[in-house]
């Protein structure tokens, strides 16, 4: 696609929903009374609107790529030719960090849909074609891609010809690589790689063995992702072995589901606990399971249990705990560092049966944020990093997430330039966005006591950085019935 095709996809775009546009304007009245069937007409045209817009998203994905490619090639061409491998590293960290700001998305996403541009648009041009064509969605592109990697030249283009190219000696057979669910696209173009790929599996599973880890998610309501990239003989029988141990606590008394009980059996062996994720479901989990706030460990959703006994973890936790849900006496929120709101039950778990290091925090009674400490030395206190871990709760850089224990405190105006080392002078970036500071033009802006510092980036653009939303603490409505009865008239 050069500038010319990229405009004609553009207008045709454009077109193209202004024409839906139209259809849709005329709403169910466009179905005419003459029909024998006019609620049918209606409902066709809803699904020919849905498969249109899928094939526009499918173009108009075709032209983000197309514009991706060209602002890192432009992006490079300004930048010119990188003296290090150090200065190369920070130009590519310059564009990631550019386009995931344009697009509000996180650096890893802007990092693979730069990568994804660049295969489509130099080594995948059949590929490129039918997106652009809208024959195949951007997920099957990106599969695409995907299953290319580490492929030569020529094993790249006898996979992308055996699925989009009719003409090829041996062409996928049944239905086109469009009309098949992502998810089978993916299982067919990998079963053809694995059977036509030059290097043995022996060799390319060796090799991506080294590549194995456990990755961790936060989600809503109290609940995270843990998930392990493993060999899969491995995955296989941790999975196989999770689900019969699950299966064998299953009984006319047992009130979890197999999917509560294999998470419970995996998170116990984890942990280290040496008794069973099933030891109790009820009383008997509840009797053995006594903390010093007079909360139990077994905790239970609607009389069923859902923790099992499985043990606290062991390690160093900054948490922050109105003192009125300490008590147990609200249902506000504790703050749990690098996750987030926790239930106060959590927190006062952690407090009594886990955590080998609780430190709590004062905030400010007013608006719930903590309060500030001075201090005039280069120098950083240990109370004064932890302050600046529940400012920002991680990296202040734009979409980045990584966790605020990873991350480096560092003067925003620097010290020898008469910086002070209070905390609106202060950021902590994690290593990557530490280095993009000092390598490239990427420049913080000022902070204050309660908000992280902002980003400009070399375009000129300001992008502002997430903040944690400091609320108020609640007071129990009996205690401030009870102040209010005590005020004199």
């Amino acid at each position: 696609m050069d500038s010319r095709a990229a405009v004609a996809t553009a207008e045709a775009l454009s077109v193209s929903f202004a024409e839906l546009a139209a259809v849709l304007r005329g709403g169910p009245e466009a179905a005419g009374f003459g029909d024998a069937d006019p609620l049918r007409r209606v409902a066709d045209a809803f699904l020919d609107g849905l498969a249109e817009i899928s094939r526009l998203d499918a173009k108009s994905a075709a032209l983000k790529v197309w514009l991706a490619a060209g602002y890192s090639a432009a992006a490079e061409a300004l930048a010119g030719p990188s003296e290090s491998p150090q200065d190369h590293t920070g130009q590519e960290m310059a564009v990631i960090a550019e386009v995931a700001c344009v697009l509000t998305v996180s650096e890893r996403a802007a990092s693979a849909l730069l990568a994804e541009a660049h295969a489509l648009t130099t080594a995948l041009p059949l590929t490129f074609s039918a997106l652009q064509a809208g024959v195949i969605s951007w997920q099957h592109a990106r599969i695409m891609v995907d299953e290319t990697v580490n492929l030569d030249p020529a094993g790249a283009q006898a996979l992308e010809g055996h699925f989009l190219d009719p003409d090829v000696a041996n062409p996928a057979r049944g239905c086109p690589a469009g009309e098949l669910a992502p998810g089978r696209f993916r299982h067919k173009a990998r079963t053809w790689r694995e059977r036509h790929h030059p290097v043995s599996i022996e060799k390319r599973h060796a090799r991506s063995a080294a590549d194995r880890r456990v990755e961790y998610a936060p989600d809503r309501d109290g609940m995270a992702w843990l998930s392990a990239y493993l060999p899969a003989d491995q995955a296989a029988g941790i999975w196989d072995r999770t689900t019969t141990a699950a299966r064998a606590l299953q009984g006319p008394h047992e009130g979890r589901t197999l999917s509560q009980l294999r998470a419970d059996t995996a998170a116990t062996w984890l942990l280290g606990a040496n008794t069973s994720a099933g030891a109790g479901t009820g009383d008997e989990g509840r009797e053995n399971s006594g903390s010093a706030t007079g909360e139990t460990s077994h905790q239970e959703t609607g009389g069923i249990a859902v923790s099992g006994g499985v043990p606290s973890p062991r390690a160093q936790v900054l948490i922050t705990v109105p003192v009125m849900a300490l008590l147990g006496l609200t249902d506000e929120p504790a703050m749990l560092d690098g996750y987030g709101p926790v239930p106060p039950s959590m927190a006062r778990h952690l407090i009594a049966d886990g955590a080998e290091s609780f430190h709590r925090v004062l905030i400010d009674p007013r608006d719930g944020a903590p309060l500030e400490i001075g201090r005039t030395s280069y120098r950083l206190t240990k109370a004064q990093r932890q302050w600046l871990r529940l400012r920002d709760g991680r990296c202040p850089f734009p979409g980045c997430s990584n966790h605020s224990l990873d991350n480096e405190a560092d003067h925003l105006l620097a010290w020898a330039y008469g910086g002070s080392t209070g905390i609106s002078n202060l950021g902590q970036p994690c290593p990557r966005h530490h280095r993009l500071r000092h390598t490239t033009a990427w420049t913080p802006t000022t902070a204050t006591k309660n908000e992280p510092p902002g980003w400009t980036s070399p375009s000129g653009r300001h992008y502002t950085s997430e903040h944690p939303d400091w609320e108020p603490p609640h007071w129990p409505a009996k205690l401030t019935t009870g102040a209010s009865s005590a005020t004199p008239p």
